[in-house]
């Protein structure tokens, strides 16, 4: 969220007050400010040139509407901005509805530089304290500069840890240390590629922009530039023609590795290694692990998407495999050209000696031209030589390429060993060190591909194979996915996949069919595979502990988990837990699941992993993940985090490589930290102490939960008063929107578009409902107000509902509410917004939401106008469609007003920066 500002300069007495009073005293940066007024005024540039002045006075006259409809609460105020929505031709609203849109992505990219400035210049800051140094054991010292680190980075939650563990232990849990974001293909972003790609290209302009000399040519031309970057963001559609594949979505997803992450995990491991070491770092073997595991679900993920086959995911696992080896070879070649050591200085060990031998017996001739480029340099000539085994592996040449990444890890270690035998200690540690850490993170495979399915689809297809006849090809196909796994696991190796999940886990003959399944497939040849249940309804998971007990004694289930160091992994469902039960009970029944199944892990000897199925939206378990890693449940982390990104969250945190490594280290920092003796007392004895209070919370939420959504005829309501059923018609991405079911049930229908579908209708409801009536049960305002300081689980439900709460606009939502013709349900619905409003400004202090976050309040607050302009046209399309009578889709008016819907839910996106 980011503070928003004009189209350009205005150009009247009117507006210029208007504005100026808006942004008065919201304390925004100065150089955020100059950005955005610069970028504001390109864009105004741009309609003009578009559209002429016509469409730049429209575009001009909503926005100072909203702004002061926003400051003024009466209704004649806010029935203006409404009246000049109205008052557009639909060719109009539509250029309208696309020029705020372009305008957020502006903004949007604004905050983002914002937030990379900042980063870089406490980047520059020096620690207060002396450089950490090594003490004889290799662990970074007690008077290293982490005590000057804050405590949300590894190095200062590694200080901490050796303060309450001492130093052996402190080193174990970091050596332990992992985090395993999954990508997934879940449909929330509702940016096209295009659009995107566009976005990063001004993203590079605007740092230029920065460092050129003020009023020079360089400045110039980067201005001329965004401008007309800015003229191609206008002119490109902003809706998609049509669905991606899933073959689409894995190349989307291939694009944040290219750009970003490939080459930023290892610079977060050095410079962690760095606030650690001080100066040590480099020139000895780091500390930091190879921490980060990247999985995917893109191409894997078939739970009810029939257009992800078994030869999508050969394909998905070829894809990654051909960018992460093109991207170890550019990264050897790269590395390999510097290390221009004479062998009289750095004489190389037999071990690399035998390298070059061997490769030279090998491939003679190119051997002969890498000793003729590189006569006296040993191991430049056998870094350049890795580099070219690996394009050998990439082609498929099984003679001169490598059969698995840890051939490769072992010729980098020879490499690193000699160097520092040899005195070369930095070059050792330092660019050597960086290849061992990519291919420890990313293999030959680059992301873990994980399968899911539904176990409903296993019990389909093992009935039809016990019955001993024909099978079906949706059989053959869930037969042809364990062949597909097999296949991978050869050319790539385990890591490359082997996870298969298991969607609706309700018993633990759910997991033993998929080895069943495995076996109808390949008999004895069939993969290794790490069967993870999925829990995500209320019953499933108060029902986990007792199925995972069960399962651990099914024998491929020991047989693997003695082959792991008994390991386990168990998935927990967010999003669908919430919208079984509502977010507070969700919210509680996950803690007290995890709680459970960490003890039953902890008694057992096992490596609990929990993997934690979250969406972007606060509906699906979003929300600052560091705040809700250190809420969890004694033992439920034990330095091992685990969960889902998608959409428009993989961009947000991933796509920028300052702000990624930031969130990396930041997520980092809250694993290590969550086990901590401190962190699990105070979890533990608030827990207990509010266990009353979560029991009568538990209750009173879900019974006004039920009373909404299980009123009769609330499914069609639903879809009246919100974008629902439109949402659909959104070509995000390759899934479906439902499992194939009618407004007539919500059963089936999926998690994202329900909190979508209340996102837009900015009512938010799926992230706070009945959490007003769970305080208003417990009704003690003194106890909860202490319950909020003490007890970190209500804390992060509180602050997340009060982030979602100021995303809320009542007046704008009882015009969506209004579209139902249920007053009952709608004054339901306002009702409890109004408790729940009243209990969190009571608990976070002040006079309004958020005053306890004034940065995020001002960016809320500020951006919020722009929002409701949107919404207001929003509105006047789902107002047509609904009155519209019945008869043929997509033509005449009809079409045009659904552009319009379209056009705006794709705009309030952009603004409220989440989907689902």
């Amino acid at each position: 969220m980011t503070p928003a500002h004009s189209f350009s300069e205005p150009t009247n007495t009117e507006a210029i007050r208007v504005i100026g009073r808006f942004e008065a005293g919201r304390g925004i940066p100065d150089a955020m400010r100059s950005d955005v007024r610069m970028l504001g005024a390109l864009l105004g540039q741009v309609l003009r040139e578009a559209g002429g002045d016509g469409l730049f006075e429209d575009v001009e006259r909503l926005r100072l509407a909203t702004i002061q409809a926003y400051e003024d609460e009466s209704s004649d105020a806010f029935e203006r901005a409404a009246a000049i929505a109205e008052s557009f031709t639909i060719a109009r609203a539509d250029e309208v509805a696309r020029a705020f849109t372009c305008y957020f992505h502006l903004v949007n990219l604004a905050e983002e530089h914002q937030r990379v400035r900042v980063l870089r210049e406490r980047a520059g800051q020096s620690p207060s304290t002396s450089s950490g140094t090594q003490n004889q054991a290799g662990s970074p010292s007690t008077s290293s500069g982490t005590q000057a680190q804050a405590a949300d980075t590894v190095a200062g939650a590694y200080a901490q840890l050796r303060t309450e563990v001492g130093d052996a232990e402190a080193r174990r849990r970091l050596e332990g240390l992992r985090f395993h974001p999954v990508f997934t293909a879940h449909p929330t972003e509702a940016r096209r590629r295009a659009v995107s790609s566009s976005i990063r290209r001004l993203s590079e302009l605007l740092t230029q922009h920065d460092a050129a000399s003020a009023g020079g040519a360089e400045e110039h031309r980067a201005r001329r530039r965004m401008l007309e970057e800015i003229d191609t963001l206008w002119r490109t559609a902003p809706l998609r023609a049509q669905k991606p594949s899933p073959t689409d979505e894995v190349r989307t997803v291939m694009g944040v590795f290219d750009e970003t992450l490939f080459t930023t995990v290892p610079h977060v491991y050095r410079r962690i290694d760095d606030a650690l070491r001080g100066e040590e770092s480099g020139a000895s073997a780091p500390v930091v692990p190879a921490f980060v595991r990247i999985g995917s679900w893109v191409g894997g993920d078939r739970d009810g998407n029939p257009f992800v086959t078994a030869s999508v995911t050969r394909e998905a696992s070829q894809i990654a495999a051909d960018h992460v080896l093109r991207g170890l070879e550019r990264a050897l070649e790269r590395i390999g050209r510097t290390l221009t050591l004479a062998a009289d200085d750095t004489p190389p060990s037999a071990e690399v000696t035998a390298l070059w031998d061997r490769f030279a017996a090998a491939e003679p001739e190119l051997a002969a031209e890498l000793a003729t480029r590189s006569p006296d340099e040993p191991h430049r000539r056998v870094l350049l030589t890795l580099a070219r085994r690996v394009a050998a592996t990439r082609h498929g040449d099984g003679a001169q390429g490598y059969a698995r990444p840890e051939e490769l890890l072992a010729d980098l270690r020879a490499v690193q060993a000699s160097l520092a035998a040899a005195g070369a200690k930095r070059h050792a540690f330092g660019g050597v060190q960086h290849l061992i850490w990519q291919v420890e993170t990313y293999g030959f495979h680059l992301t873990e591909l994980e399968v899911r399915q539904h176990s409903q689809v296993h019990a389909k297809a093992l009935a039809e194979l016990d019955a001993g006849e024909a099978i079906s090809a949706q059989t053959e196909e869930v037969l042809e996915v364990f062949r597909a796994i097999a296949d991978i696991q050869r050319d790539r190796g385990l890591r490359a996949a082997g996870r298969y999940v298991v969607s609706f886990t309700q018993a633990a003959s759910d997991l033993a069919n998929v080895h069943r399944l495995a076996r109808y497939a390949l008999g004895d040849d069939a993969p290794v595979l790490d069967v993870v249940p999925l829990f995500e309804t209320f019953a499933d998971l108060q029902a986990a502990p007792g199925i995972l007990a069960e399962v651990v004694t099914f024998p491929q289930f020991r047989e693997r988990m003695a082959a792991t160091g008994n390991r386990l992994e168990v998935m927990l469902g967010y999003s669908d837990s919430s919208k079984d039960v509502g977010p507070v009970a969700a919210n509680l029944a996950l803690y007290e699941a995890q709680e459970k199944i960490a003890r039953w892990a902890q008694e057992s000897g096992i490596e609990l992993t929990l993997f934690h199925g979250r969406g972007g939206a606060l509906g699906r378990g979003g929300g600052p993940a560091n705040s809700a890693i250190l809420a969890q449940p004694p033992h439920s982390v034990d330095g091992r985090f685990k969960l889902t990104e998608q959409g428009e969250v993989i961009f947000a945190r991933y796509g920028e490589p300052a702000i990624a490594m930031r969130h990396i280290d930041q997520v980092a920092a809250a694993t290590l930290l969550a086990s901590s003796p401190s962190v699990e007392e105070r979890t533990s004895r608030a827990a207990e102490r509010y266990a009353e209070v979560a029991a009568t919370m538990d209750a009173a939420s879900r019974e006004r939960f039920f009373s909404l959504v299980k009123a009769e005829g609330f499914a069609s309501w639903f879809a009246t008063v919100t974008p629902m059923e439109e949402i659909g018609l959104l070509a995000l991405g390759s899934r479906p929107a439902r499992r194939g079911l009618s407004v007539e049930s919500l059963e089936d229908l999926r998690a994202i578009p329900w909190v979508f579908a209340w996102t837009q209708a900015r009512i938010n409801l799926a992230g706070w409902f009945g959490l007003g009536s769970a305080l208003d049960a417990v009704g003690d305002a003194d106890m909860l107000s202490e319950a909020y300081r003490e007890w970190p689980l209500l804390r992060t439900m509180i602050d997340n509902v009060a982030m979602s709460l100021a995303k809320t606009d009542e007046r704008i939502a009882r015009q969506y509410l209004a579209l139902g013709d249920r007053e009952d349900l709608a004054q339901l619905v306002l009702d409890e917004l109004a408790i729940t409003r009243r209990w969190v400004i009571r608990l976070t202090g002040g006079e309004g939401l958020l005053e306890n976050k004034p940065i995020l309040q001002r960016a809320v607050q500020l951006r919020s106008p722009y929002v409701d302009a949107l919404s207001l046209l929003q509105l006047r399309a789902l107002r047509a469609l609904r009155s519209a009578p019945e008869g043929p889709t997509g033509s005449g008016a009809d079409a045009e007003q659904q552009r319009l819907l379209l056009l705006s839910v794709s705009g309030v996106a952009a603004g409220l920066q989440n989907t689902g």
